[in-house]
């Protein structure tokens, strides 16, 4: 059983495609800064960005950064080492570091939908985004919560997005994502568990080598509802998923107290945290690893990663944003990619 994916020795079918994110935020300056710490271990990527807009942003970050203009995805592999690879793509007004324009709204988007197409084609093995500022995007008429479910739209109808919040010390998902407290106990179902669970156990086994995942679901109370007594969601509605997934062969239990998953002794019983909603799991995974945090969307038909942090606004041209998370996002998209690759030629 393996903990994170393991790189393997196969081509997974191109560089990684980065996308901007939010223009005015921190997205290029942690590509900038990656690419400038990259060793001989960094996965070549290249970025879907205006080559102007980069210039412009390494010279104000004081980077000697040399940049290489693609005709097409392919050449990364060949430039990565001596120039940051750049697909051009234009953006419609200048973006000044910290100050979002909703006029860029579309290009942002684009930029993803590009980055999925060119995955999709064999162009290139994954996609990592950059952060996007949703409110802004909202602004300029995006009508999809945020990334993840912009993905599944691109993906098909059927596809069911999931997710997952991975670092080395704790993985977890939540079953209701963006959507306010209120409306959680409504919209929780046990079919929506189970739907979550199943592809949160297959996408573990396919991409991060764990043989038999166990997964541990958190309860919706405190105390898991304590036998009824501070609610009956717990017993009504988790706990017979954890029965149809236990008799389909998945190692699942629960519900359990959310208040006593996550130390330490606890986290060495199980291999993911199923959460009821978005806090209760986002909030433990960011205490303990806020920088080494990696968003991962299961459940499509490609591999897509991002930092585990926002636009970080006040940062963007400062020169003090963080690689961390955008490096881990990459190493981790590289090896699910490589992952794949080699199932796929079996």
């Amino acid at each position: 059983m393996s903990d994170t994916p393991r790189p393997v020795s196969s081509s997974a079918g191109g560089p990684l495609a980065v996308t901007p994110g939010e223009p005015a935020g921190v997205g290029l300056d942690l590509t900038l800064g990656l690419w400038a710490a990259r060793t001989g271990q960094t996965p070549p990527f290249f970025l879907i960005d205006d080559p102007e807009r980069v210039r412009e942003r390494a010279d104000r970050l004081g980077m000697g950064v040399e940049i290489a203009i693609l005709e097409s995805p392919q050449e990364a592999g060949t430039t990565f080492r001596h120039a940051l690879p750049v697909l051009p793509h234009r953006f419609h007004v200048a973006s000044e570091p910290g100050r979002p324009d909703p006029a860029n709204g579309p290009a942002t988007v684009d930029a993803i939908t590009r980055a999925v197409a060119l995955v999709r084609d064999g162009a290139a093995a994954a996609v990592v985004t950059n952060p996007i500022q949703k409110e802004t995007l909202y602004q300029a008429g995006f009508d999809h919560p945020g990334h993840t479910e912009y993905l599944a739209a691109l993906s098909g109808p059927d596809v069911v997005p999931v997710m997952l919040l991975a670092a080395p010390a704790l993985k977890v998902v939540p079953v209701t994502i963006h959507i306010p407290l209120s409306e959680v106990p409504r919209q929780l179902t046990t079919e929506t568990i189970l739907t979550t669970a199943r592809i949160t156990a297959a996408a573990l086994a396919r991409d991060f080598g764990i043989e038999r995942p166990r997964l541990a679901l958190a309860g919706l109370n405190p105390h898991a509802g304590e036998g009824g007594a501070l609610g009956r969601e717990d017993g009504e509605i988790i706990a017979p998923a954890v029965a149809v997934l236990q008799a389909e062969g998945i190692d699942a239990r629960g519900p359990l107290p959310a208040d006593t998953l996550f130390h330490e002794e606890a986290r060495a019983t199980y291999d993911v945290v199923l959460g009821m909603y978005h806090d209760q799991v986002l909030v433990p995974l960011k205490t303990l690893d806020f920088w080494g945090g990696v968003n991962v969307t299961l459940g499509l038909p490609f591999v897509r990663t991002s930092p585990d942090h926002g636009t970080a606004l006040a940062l963007a041209g400062t020169g003090t944003a963080r690689i961390d998370s955008l490096r881990a996002a990459v190493d981790m998209a590289d090896a699910m990619a490589r992952r794949r690759a080699v199932q796929a030629a079996q």
